[in-house]
Formats: structure tokens, C-alpha cells, sequence
């Protein structure tokens, strides 16, 4: 039995011997190419600390003063805001303030540009200029769960004023599908006065029934069984 369990093993020894010479000729080449590259990876370890570092100083002395600048600007802009000046807020004055258009077009890659659009396009839309506040309001883009809703059913709201109820709808069903528990249901209803003008009932039915099913405290669904019968 020793004789042939000695038969056996030595297969077995031979191919581990055989794969620890091949794995310390990989080792072996592996060193080999590095120390032959040594130059070529130290310039490339180089490349990559020089791009952490210029990314860092990029954000610091550029990005982080511009989004600032920005920000300070939309402070002077938000005073006439504020006070129902929609004219000054959006082109600014004789003074300091430049307006929110200015700021928007001068600082669009940066945050607070993409807030001043929003501000242009309400200021537009209370202006009754529904072209331009359209063109400004599509423009912002924010994760924010209570202005990105807001901003979409406004821009739902503009393309209504100028009839373009396909574009109006999905504005609203984008505001719709945040979730949201004030805007939501108001786009929702928006959205079923809509497909009702449009002679779309069931379309309207369905938006007016996820009111009372998805939203049953809200404003919209104390009387949302009217505007179901309106639509059967």
C-alpha cells in the first residue's frame, strides 16, 4: 500500500512544483517590466497627483469665488424679488444690481446660475412674457424636493398660458411623479383638467383617482369625486 500511495503523490508534487516555478517566473517578469518602466510608471504616478491637485486648486480659486460671486449677486437681485419688483429683479438696476438674467447667462455652469434661471423664469412668467419664462424655467435642474416640483408644475402652468398642453402635461406629470405631497396632487389635477379639455376621460379619471388613493389629505381630494363623475 506505502508503494502505492508513493506512485500517487508524486504527480501530485511534481505539478506543484511545476506551478511555483510558474508563478515565480511571472513574478520574475513582473519585476523585470517594472524595473525597465520605472521611469515611465513614476511619470505616470506623477500625472495622476498633478490632476488630484490641479482638480483642487480648480475648485478652490475658480468654481468655489465664481459660485460665490453668483450667490452675492442673486442676494441683491432677490431684495426686488421679494418686494414685487419683477422688472429690476430680472434686469437688474442702475446700481450694483444686475439681475437675475445677467447672472443666470454669466454663471449657468455654477449652482446659483441655475437658481437665478428659476428666479428669471418666475419673474417672466409674472411679467406675462410666457415664451421667455418657458426658456428659463426648463433651464433649472435641481434634486431638491420641494423646488424641483415647484419649478416643473410653474413650467406646466407656462405652457398652458401658451397652449402647448402636450409639453404642459409633461411638465406635470413630472412634478407629479416627485411625490410630493403638496405639488403633487396639484399637478394631478392640472394634469385631469387638462385630458378633460381634451375630451380624454379616461385619461382624466386616472390622474383624478390617483388624488384620492395617493393623496386623500390633501387640498385637491376633499371634492376629487366631482371631477371623477366629470370624467366617467
Amino acid at each position: 500500500m506505502a508503494k502505492k500511495e508513493t506512485k500517487k503523490q508524486a504527480p501530485v508534487e511534481g505539478a506543484k512544483e511545476a506551478l511555483l516555478e510558474n508563478e515565480y517566473e511571472s513574478k520574475s517578469h513582473a519585476g523585470l517590466w517594472i524595473e525597465r518602466n520605472a521611469n515611465l510608471l513614476s511619470w505616470i504616478v506623477i500625472g495622476i497627483v498633478l490632476v488630484i491637485f490641479g482638480c483642487i486648486a480648480l475648485n478652490q480659486y475658480v468654481f468655489a469665488p465664481k459660485a460665490l460671486e453668483a450667490e452675492n449677486e442673486n442676494a441683491k437681485c432677490e431684495a426686488y424679488f421679494a418686494a414685487g419688483d419683477f422688472e429690476k429683479a430680472l434686469h437688474g438696476d442702475e446700481a450694483e444690481c444686475i439681475g437675475f438674467e445677467q447672472v443666470a447667462n454669466s454663471y449657468k455652469h455654477y449652482q446659483p446660475g441655475r437658481l437665478a434661471a428659476l428666479y428669471a423664469g418666475i419673474c417672466y412668467y409674472e411679467l406675462e412674457d410666457y415664451a421667455s419664462a418657458a426658456e428659463y424655467l426648463k433651464r433649472f435642474k435641481a434634486k431638491d424636493l420641494n423646488i424641483a416640483p415647484a419649478a416643473a408644475q410653474m413650467l406646466g402652468d407656462t405652457y398652458v398660458e401658451l397652449e402647448d398642453y402636450g409639453k404642459a402635461l409633461k411638465a406635470y406629470r413630472a412634478a407629479a411623479e416627485t411625490g410630493n405631497e403638496l405639488i403633487a396632487p396639484m399637478s394631478l389635477k392640472k394634469a385631469g383638467l387638462i385630458y378633460l379639455k381634451e375630451d380624454n376621460k379616461a385619461a382624466a379619471k386616472a390622474v383624478f383617482s390617483a388624488i384620492k388613493h395617493n393623496y386623500p389629505n390633501s387640498v385637491e381630494a376633499q371634492d376629487i369625486d366631482k371631477y371623477i363623475s366629470l370624467a366617467e
